[in-house]
């Protein structure tokens, strides 16, 4: 099958929409279930290599991403996850996890909030673990490179048979020039297959030049997640997990602060007293997930107001103050924060430091590459400058 029509494209009123291959060989996947759309395939997609590309970046890893609306909310590698983690993503103590299974609920737990519908991408086949934490999850589709028998049989239950799943070859090379129409005009460009690994880290700029293994991860998890996201993008990644993504921000600084707001409540989440919080019995997950956020938001006398907390709490909580939510932050370190450009002033690297970075990787090159270098000096971080930008549009 070389072209598949689709229901319409980004909106209702852009018909006709179909997906096809423009050199009439077959599409390099099979619809399983469901009927997925335009922008369900440009996730799916671009979240597909994502996740191949993080596996073979880290040394063979299992990986997975959580895509919404063309960018990654989460990536991860698969990680076998901590008792924290199980409780912070919903995770039965005594489920048994495969390592793709990991990936996938450390991917959506980056940003549970954002990832919410999501497009989930895996890089190995999808085992009945994977699917069974896909199936209690709010999500509009998955792509893998295969199934097993018992997965398929789950994912195709779900939201009353209408889940959409994808196959996607694993082999599949697509042509070395990309093409797309803007407004009756074509544009042409070479696909961006530079390859990310540990050469791209040599060139440390910073007077701490300590890089371990664990950080290398981290900085891989980094770039290729940028890869995909759309630009200008910031992300910061802790323990092979990406931990907050600021997406298609205009101005660079505001990237670091929306990527180190989502790390920071990623790590709030993790505080004992909202790993305590009373919540009602039989709550739903995205429940769960709005009132935590908004527990920790400067909103919070909406969820606590009288009459409301009884919804989502068996008692009411106490808010943590603004102390308490700064104590807690400070103690987040080793978080890895990368750039999909140079960072054009410090003050990026001061809001990354709030947020307990301790290495940064961007590609470097600006008119001030020295004030950055000096600003990381003054905390003692490791830089790495790659050369590389990475801007995805």
């Amino acid at each position: 099958m070389n072209e598949l029509e689709l229901k319409y494209g980004c909106n209702p009123n852009q018909k006709p929409s179909r997906i096809f291959m423009k050199d009439g060989g077959d599409l390099p996947l099979t619809v399983l279930n469901g009927k997925p759309g335009y922008i369900n395939f440009l996730d799916a997609l671009n979240s597909w290599q994502l996740a191949r590309e993080l596996k073979a970046a880290t040394g063979g890893i299992p990986s997975a991403a959580s895509f919404k609306h063309v960018s990654p909310a989460g990536a991860a590698v698969g990680l076998p996850l901590t008792e924290t983690d199980r409780k912070l993503y919903f995770v039965d103590p005594d489920a048994e996890l495969s390592p793709i299974a990991c990936a996938y609920i450390r991917a959506r737990g980056a940003d549970r909030l954002c990832s919410y519908g999501d497009w989930a991408a895996l890089s190995d086949v999808c085992d009945a673990a994977t699917a069974q934490y896909l199936k209690a999850e709010v999500s509009d589709g998955v792509i893998a490179p295969g199934y097993t028998d018992e997965a398929l049989e789950i994912l195709k239950a779900k939201k009353k048979g209408g889940y959409n799943v994808v196959r996607i070859d694993p082999d599949y090379k697509p042509a070395p020039q990309e093409y797309k129409d803007v407004f009756g005009v074509t544009f042409q460009q070479g696909r961006n297959e530079y390859k990310i690994d540990e050469s791209l880290l040599t060139n440390i700029v910073t007077k701490n030049q300590d890089l371990p293994g664990t950080a290398k991860i981290d900085m891989a998890v980094a770039l290729i997640t940028l890869k995909y996201t759309q630009s200008n993008s910031v992300c910061y990644v802790k323990d092979g997990q990406a931990i907050g993504v600021g997406a298609g921000q205009q101005s660079r600084i505001h990237c670091t602060r929306l990527a180190g707001t989502k790390a920071d409540n990623w790590w709030l989440r993790q505080h004992p007293a909202v790993l305590a919080l009373p919540f009602v019995e039989n709550i739903r997950r995205p429940d769960r997930d709005n009132a935590i956020d908004v527990y920790l938001s400067d909103e919070w006398e909406d969820l606590l107001a009288d009459g409301e907390w009884q919804r989502v709490f068996t008692e009411r909580p106490q808010p943590l103050s603004q102390r308490e939510k700064k104590d807690w932050i400070a103690k987040l370190t080793g978080v890895t924060c990368g750039s999909d450009a140079f960072f054009p002033f410090g003050d990026n690297v001061e809001r990354a430091r709030k947020s307990g970075v301790q290495y940064i990787v961007q590609p470097g090159g600006s008119i001030r590459d020295d004030h950055v270098i000096e600003t990381a000096d003054k905390y003692g971080m490791t830089m790495c400058f790659t050369g590389m930008r990475l801007f995805h549009h």
